[in-house]
């Protein structure tokens, strides 16, 4: 990894401690650097967790939250606040760039501050923190990079 530990800056952005540096490691890199490293696992499966994650909570938040509106309100504001570009802002708030694996292409084409590879990164972190602390630290954790 490059960098700060981001067992530390992570933990303290998300409100989650994490425990397993391995998976916190693996949600970080990206499929470039494990395509170069074989044996390495990429974020790919755990992004897909952390979009099904994500948008529970998304849905449950804005169904908690504007209870009378129609789902032809809610779809479309769940769809934007878990688009790529939202969660791309979110990720660069927090850095999460710094802290990728990328493989030495992707690392030359600015890979840190691609918005694809930003927001996959995210969605893998997320189901990390959905991983080891449930559902109640995702929330926490979504909520604060949501800032609801």
């Amino acid at each position: 990894m490059t960098g700060a530990d981001p067992l530390v800056r992570l933990s303290a952005c998300l409100g989650h401690t994490f425990r397993d540096g391995a998976l916190l490691e693996q949600a970080l890199t990206h499929s470039s650097f494990a395509n170069e490293h074989p044996g390495t696992r990429d974020n790919g499966a755990l992004a897909f967790l952390g979009d099904a994650v994500l948008a529970l909570i998304v849905g449950e938040h804005l169904w908690r939250t504007l209870p009378d509106q129609p789902e032809g309100v809610l779809t479309p504001k769940r769809a934007e606040l878990v688009s790529g570009a939202n969660l791309s802002r979110w990720a660069v708030r927090i850095d999460l760039g710094y802290h990728l694996r990328l493989g030495r292409g992707e690392e030359q084409m600015r890979g840190h501050e691609k918005e694809s590879v930003l927001a996959t990164a995210l969605e893998a972190v997320l189901a990390v923190v959905y991983l080891e602390g449930g559902i109640e630290a995702a929330r926490r954790a979504v909520a604060s990079l949501a800032l609801w």
